[in-house]
C-alpha cells in the first residue's frame, strides 16, 4: 500500500520522501527507505550573458578585448583560455581554474542560440525548446524521472525554472531558511521539539492507519488531495531532518555559494535530485572589460566552492556539471566600452560519464559559430551543422539515461537522427 500511495504522490506532483528508521529499530526494507543517491545535477548560471573572450573562447586580434592579445593566450592540456590573473582583484583566475578542473572540463563551443535576448534565450539554453513555455529545464526533467519522491527534488535559485508541470519547484532562499525547513518539528528550528519522540510515534502511526484505512474509500477528490497531502507531509518531515548534520556553522559570503551549500546539503540527505544555481548581473553593456573581470572570478571561485564542499561531503564523484550562460558578447564594443548581445557562445560540463581535457565546436576570428559533423564532432565548416541547444539537451537527457522515459517523450526535442552529437561525453 505505502509504494503504491508513493507512486500516486509522484504522479500527483507531490515531493514524499520516507523517513529513515531511527538507530535500533527495525529497517525498512523498501528501496524508497534510503533517498536518492545520485547522480546530482547541478546548472551553474552566468546569468546575463558572459564574455567568452574572457573565459575559454580568448581571441586576441581584431578589437575583440582589450586586456590580452594573441601571444597571451594560455593553454591548459585541450583547453585555450584568457589570462586574467593580472586583472582581477577578487575570486579566482582562469589560470587557477583551469589548472585545477581542464582534466576533467569538457568545452563546447560554437552554440547558437538563433536569438539574442534574455528570456528566450535563457529559456532555449534551460530547455532545449524555443518556442515553447511549456518546456521544462533539464533540472527539472531529471527531477521528475530520477527522483520525483524527493521532498526537494528539483532546487532552484533563479533564471528560468519552468518545470512542465512534472515535479514541484523548491525555492530555499537563505541558509537559516534550510535549517528551519530540516527542523520543522522543532520549535523555531531549535533543538527542542514541539512534541516528545513518545507523542511523535503516536501521531505518525495515527497517519499511517488512518491513511492505510481510507484507501478503499471513495472520497472527493479535493478532500482525498488534502488527506495526502497531509500524511505525505508528515512523511517529508522526517526525511528533512537528515540534512540538519550536513547544514555548514559558517555561511559562506557570495550568494552562489550559499546556495551551493543548500544543494549540497539536501543531495547528502538524499532529498534532492537537481539545483538550478544562478549569479547575475553579467549583461555587461557598459564597461564590459570591469564587470567581467569582477563576475567571471566569482562566478568561478563558486564553482570551485562547490566542488570542494562536495568532496568534503563525500559526493564530489556523483555530481554533474553543467557550466552555462543564455548568450555570449559581442566581438566589438559599444560607445560605453561595453558589449551587447551575442547570439554565439559556449559551455563547460563536468562530471561522471563525461571524459574531460576536450573541447568541441569552435567560433572563428570573427567570433561566428563553425559548423561541425555531429557524427565525428570534427570541425565541417562547409557541410556540418550547426549546435544548438536542443543537440546538447537530447544529449544531456542521454547522459542522464531519461531519453526515453516517458516524461521526456512528453516532451520530445526536433533533433533529426542525422544532427545528433555522436558520442559528445566520450
Amino acid at each position: 500500500m505505502r509504494r503504491d500511495f508513493f507512486k500516486w504522490c509522484a504522479a500527483a506532483g507531490l515531493g514524499l520522501m520516507v523517513p529513515e528508521q531511527s538507530s535500533g529499530a527495525e529497517q525498512d526494507t523498501d528501496d524508497d527507505a534510503a533517498g536518492y543517491d545520485g547522480p546530482f545535477y547541478v546548472v551553474c548560471n552566468a546569468a546575463g550573458g558572459w564574455d567568452t573572450t574572457y573565459l575559454m573562447d580568448p581571441k586576441g586580434i581584431n578589437g575583440i578585448n582589450r586586456l590580452y592579445q594573441e601571444g597571451d593566450i594560455l593553454t591548459e592540456g585541450a583547453i585555450r583560455f584568457a589570462p586574467t590573473a593580472a586583472h582581477i582583484s577578487e575570486g579566482l583566475s582562469n589560470e587557477a581554474f583551469f589548472a585545477e578542473y581542464a582534466k576533467e572540463l569538457l568545452v563546447l563551443h560554437g552554440l547558437d542560440y538563433s536569438v539574442n535576448n534574455h528570456d528566450p534565450c535563457s529559456r532555449y539554453m534551460a530547455t532545449g525548446n524555443l518556442d515553447s513555455l511549456a518546456w521544462p529545464t533539464f533540472a527539472a526533467l531529471v527531477a521528475a524521472c530520477r527522483g520525483p519522491e524527493c521532498p526537494l527534488a528539483f532546487l532552484t535559485f533563479g533564471n528560468y525554472s519552468n518545470t512542465g508541470n512534472l515535479v514541484p519547484m523548491a525555492r530555499v532562499p537563505y541558509i537559516p531558511s534550510l535549517r528551519l525547513l530540516a527542523n520543522a518539528d522543532a520549535i523555531n528550528g531549535s533543538t527542542h521539539q514541539y512534541h516528545e519522540p513518545l507523542v511523535t510515534d503516536h501521531i505518525e502511526r495515527a497517519l499511517a492507519d488512518r491513511q492505510q484505512s481510507r484507501q478503499s474509500e471513495l472520497q472527493l477528490p479535493r478532500r482525498q488531495r488534502a488527506e495526502n497531502m497531509l500524511y505525505a507531509a508528515q512523511w517529508n518531515s522526517k526525511s528533512l531532518a537528515r540534512i540538519t548534520p550536513h547544514i555548514p556553522t559558517e555561511i559562506p559570503r557570495d550568494g552562489m555559494s550559499q546556495q551551493a551549500e543548500i544543494a549540497l546539503a539536501a543531495f547528502r540527505a538524499g532529498v534532492c535530485v537537481s539545483a538550478n544555481l544562478s549569479i547575475g548581473q553579467f549583461d555587461s553593456h557598459q564597461k564590459n572589460d570591469e564587470d567581467q573581470m569582477k563576475l567571471l572570478p566569482r562566478f568561478l571561485a563558486s564553482i570551485k566552492y562547490l566542488l570542494r564542499r562536495a568532496e568534503d561531503l563525500k559526493i564530489r564523484e556523483k555530481l554533474v556539471l553543467v557550466i552555462q550562460s543564455e548568450m555570449g558578447r559581442t566581438p566589438t564594443y559599444n560607445n560605453g566600452d561595453g558589449k551587447d548581445h551575442w547570439s554565439i557562445g559556449s559551455a563547460m560540463f563536468l562530471g561522471p560519464g563525461i571524459r574531460g581535457n576536450r573541447v568541441v565546436g569552435a567560433t572563428d576570428e570573427g567570433q561566428y559559430a563553425v559548423r561541425i559533423n555531429p557524427a565525428t564532432l570534427d570541425l565541417d565548416p562547409a557541410s556540418g551543422h550547426r549546435i544548438r541547444p536542443e543537440h546538447v539537451h537530447l544529449a544531456l537527457r542521454e547522459l542522464a539515461g531519461i531519453r526515453d522515459h516517458a516524461f521526456s517523450e512528453q516532451f520530445p526535442l526536433t533533433v533529426p537522427p542525422d544532427q545528433e552529437l555522436r558520442g559528445l561525453w566520450q
